[in-house]
């Protein structure tokens, strides 16, 4: 009986222990609230499960119940103080016109219309070139080189005896005026002057004859040197006129057909500040670059006092026609490179997120295709902000969960 009861006992402690362990495992973890998070308050964009320091700046983490973010509500509220402080300004949208601007980079270069090459018209060898420098300006009349031709002396001696066989034998046997007038042509063709062809007479055995330039210019190519020999219609030098000069400019071939190529162009010179000078492009190159896939556009402009020198960069700038459409200024549209969006104001103190589709972009506004219409009241500064405090109180960015179906207005 007592072996018994011991054994009753040692029953009963061993299941009373068993008890007390299970409660043990029982008791719950501690753990952080399901309807909390922690973010910082120099930057909202920062969310964490857990508290801790701000990865950026590094300050406490603080916590923001749940509860305070309503689904699907991207409506904000501020306080009076908040609007001024922060410097909340609200705009009507209105219908306006709009017109996009695009800076191309360009080039200075020759005027190809304006580049005239000064060739030998008879066979000879130079004996002096007046201009041997590449650069050289070349004034019209200006003497530019001397010529050493049989051919040409040969035929300097034939107009010189027609002209004596005339005085002395009158035009009785032959026709001399006719001989003369032919020899005289043939003088005349190959570069000689009237008054070089007056002068034989007091220098009949001169061997040596100047040519004068027919055009002004600057020297672009000398293709000769002196006593090398040039053969008929071998190339002298090449003269170029600077009083236009034209601008050639680069462009993707996938913008340009968004631009307008009839507008009016203003061309900008950084190597001259100051000056600024309109255009208009008279050519397009109808090739595209199968590497490059660029374009080339070209301007003529105008070279007054010859500042302006083929190399110089030049900024092309495009501004289109302008068209009617609602447009917000660029700081007023939040874009995450995916999404763009704006903040409404809906009533006093009250704004809300929306999303627009935007479009093309020039002179500091952004043109807007839907998502907005005419009469809205649109936060033009301070847009940033209220994103910020939204993503503060909130704990997720106004877009999440946005999108673009039923955005049209």
């Amino acid at each position: 009986m007592k072996s018994g009861t011991v054994l009753y006992f040692s029953l009963c402690a061993i299941t009373l222990f068993l008890l007390l362990s299970c409660n043990d495992n029982k008791k719950p973890v501690s753990k952080e609230p399901d309807d909390i998070y922690y973010t910082c308050s120099m930057d909202p964009q920062v969310v964490e499960a857990k508290p801790g320091k701000c990865p950026i700046c590094h300050m406490e983490l603080t916590a923001v119940k749940k509860s305070a973010r309503q689904k699907n509500d991207n409506e904000l509220e501020l306080s009076p103080e908040q609007i001024q402080l922060g410097n909340i300004q609200v705009d009507t949208v209105r219908n306006g016109a709009m017109g996009t601007r695009s800076v191309l980079t360009g080039t200075l270069n020759f005027d190809q219309t304006k580049i005239n090459a000064v060739n030998a018209r008879v066979a000879g060898r130079i004996e002096k070139l007046y201009f041997k420098n590449i650069g050289d300006y070349v004034p019209k009349g200006a003497r530019l080189y001397a010529l050493y031709s049989e051919e040409l002396n040969n035929a300097k001696q034939e107009y010189l005896l027609a002209v004596q066989k005339q005085k002395i034998l009158g035009n009785k046997v032959i026709d001399f005026d006719q001989v003369i007038e032919s020899t005289k042509n043939k003088l005349l063709l190959w570069g000689m002057t009237e008054e070089q062809i007056r002068n034989l007479f007091s220098d009949p055995n001169e061997q040596v004859t100047s040519f004068y330039s027919t055009r002004a210019g600057y020297i672009t190519t000398l293709s000769v040197r002196e006593g090398e020999y040039v053969a008929e219609g071998g190339s002298i030098v090449q003269l170029a006129d600077l009083s236009s000069l034209w601008v050639e400019a680069q462009v993707y071939a996938s913008k340009l057909g968004q631009m307008d190529l009839s507008a009016r162009a203003t061309i900008k010179i950084p190597d001259i500040p100051g000056m600024e000078m309109e255009g208009k492009i008279e050519f397009v190159n109808p090739e595209i670059n199968p590497d490059s896939r660029i374009n080339l556009v070209r301007i003529k402009i105008a070279n007054r006092n010859h500042q302006l020198k083929p190399g110089m960069s030049a900024y092309v700038i495009l501004n289109t026609v302008q068209q009617k459409t609602l447009s917000l200024p660029v700081n007023a549209v939040l874009r995450d490179g995916k999404m763009a969006m704006i903040w409404v104001q809906t009533s006093q103190n009250k704004f809300m997120g929306r999303m627009v589709e935007t479009g093309s972009e020039g002179n500091g506004f952004l043109e807007i295709k839907s998502g907005l219409k005419e009469g809205d009241n649109v936060v033009i500064n301070g847009a940033y902000l209220l994103q910020s405090e939204y993503i503060f109180r909130k704990g997720a960015s106004p877009m999440a969960g946005m999108n673009m179906e039923g955005m049209k207005m």
